[in-house]
C-alpha cells in the first residue's frame, strides 16, 4: 500500500482557467513550465513540486486524487477551497 506520494500541482481559481492549462498539458506542454506560469500556489516556482506528503496533510479532494493516480499520470481539475488544482504525481512509496 502506498503511504506516501510525490506530486506536483499547478493551482488556479477558476475551472475555465483549470481546463486551459489542461489543453496545454494535452498539446505537449511541459507541467513544470505550465506550473510556473499560471501557478497561485508559491510552489509554482519549483514547477509547482509539493514533494512527498501522506495522508491526512492535504485537504481531503486534493489528497483522494493524488493517492488514486498513477505515477506518471495528471489529473482532471480538482476543486477545493483554494481554487482547482491539477495535480501530476511524481513517484510513489
Amino acid at each position: 500500500m502506498t503511504s506516501q506520494v510525490k506530486a506536483s500541482h499547478i493551482l488556479v481559481s477558476s475551472r475555465k482557467e483549470a481546463d486551459k492549462v489542461l489543453n496545454k498539458l494535452k498539446a505537449g506542454a511541459r507541467f513544470d513550465d505550465l506550473a510556473k506560469k499560471h501557478s497561485s500556489c508559491p510552489s509554482g516556482r519549483k514547477g509547482g513540486d509539493l514533494g512527498y506528503f501522506g495522508r491526512g496533510q492535504m485537504v481531503k479532494p486534493f489528497e483522494d486524487t493524488a493517492f488514486t493516480l498513477q505515477k506518471g499520470q495528471t489529473s482532471e481539475p480538482v476543486h477545493t477551497k483554494f481554487g482547482y488544482h491539477l495535480i501530476k504525481v511524481t513517484d510513489k512509496r
